[in-house]
């Protein structure tokens, strides 16, 4: 398959780089170590994403290119489609707009929409895969290419804590550090450079915390007024589901953001015992065993209880 994917690369020109909405670390670094390395060969590439780049990976090169939104006929020779498990979460109007779409991904059960289908869902990160396809090619790792290989397998792998943590990805990882990224670095551009009104959004977040009577889920809210009130938006929400999850004893964490009135997008994050990827995808949904998330409509009050009982029986 990534022979299949160098030859697209080497016979084509004109590319598009797309990763899902509401992007993570993963989903935007691994965007940018194609885009860059791309456009080091001479190729004419476009980075794109329907939302906006979150304050916290600003640091990345090239993240001031990502644009939101395309020209109504702007095609191109082949698109990749990074970190999405379906096409919708990058937009279904990108199949029209490239010739070859190739589909790279590690999430489980990701839909095969690509004419290119590269994924494994062992692997600790999307970024992982752009370092496999970039290594076939013999290509020699720049040192902003590095830094965004670096920082997505950093962030799926919540700095190394995760089960995903393999030894792939260590490896990778020092390999792009011999190259010359520095981790402090990273993790200052990534932890240690916070906006003031994240932290004034994340007080009022943090004091929607629910811990469930077993004390084995626990959850944060942010609603729009949350946002509106300090100025913020969506990009600034990024790992605050992390705080429910570490709370002793906590087996699941949940996060609820209201994306317009009467929708609320459920974020699942699991220590390992629970299948939160197949609670997600019951929801309408999907992702990953540990992560995994679903839109589901209706008052917040309702969709939370409706979450919490699905959380109840299986945990029963």
């Amino acid at each position: 398959m990534i022979r299949e994917i160098l030859r697209i690369i080497d016979s084509n020109k004109r590319f598009l780089v797309a990763s899902h909405e509401g992007p993570d670390g993963d989903a935007m670094a691994s965007t940018l170590a194609l885009t860059n390395a791309l456009r080091e060969l001479g190729k004419e590439v476009v980075a794109f994403n329907k939302d906006s780049v979150p304050v916290d990976f600003t640091f990345l090169p090239g993240s001031e290119t990502i644009v939101n939104s395309l020209a109504e006929n702007e095609s191109f020779d082949a698109g990749f489609v990074l970190d999405a498990g379906e096409l919708r979460r990058a937009g279904s109007h990108l199949r029209e707009k490239c010739r070859t779409l190739v589909n790279i991904d590690h999430h489980p059960f990701s839909e095969n929409f690509g004419d290119v289908y590269f994924v494994d869902e062992k692997a600790s990160a999307t970024g992982a895969l752009i370092y496999r396809i970039l290594k076939e090619m013999g290509y020699r790792f720049s040192p902003e290419v590095a830094l965004c290989i670096y920082t997505a397998i950093l962030s799926d792998t919540g700095s190394f804590r995760y089960s995903n943590a393999d030894p792939e990805a260590f490896t990778v990882a020092a390999e792009m550090v011999s190259v010359g990224v520095s981790p402090w670095d990273v993790a200052s551009g990534l932890y240690e450079s916070q906006d003031e009104k994240r932290l004034r959004l994340l007080a009022a977040v943090l004091d929607t915390l629910t811990v469930s009577p077993c004390r084995r889920y626990a959850s944060v809210t942010a609603t729009l007024s949350m946002m509106e009130h300090t100025g913020t938006g969506p990009e600034y929400t990024d790992g605050f589901i992390n705080y429910p999850r570490s709370v002793r004893d906590v087996e699941v964490a949940l996060f609820f953001r209201e994306v317009s009135p009467g929708n609320y997008k459920v974020g699942f994050r699991s220590k390992g015992k629970l299948d939160v990827g197949a609670i997600a995808r019951e929801l309408g949904g999907g992702g990953h065993h540990n992560a995994s998330g679903a839109m589901v409509q209706g008052e917040l009050d309702d969709v939370r209880n409706s979450v919490f009982s699905r959380l109840d029986s299986l945990l029963d």
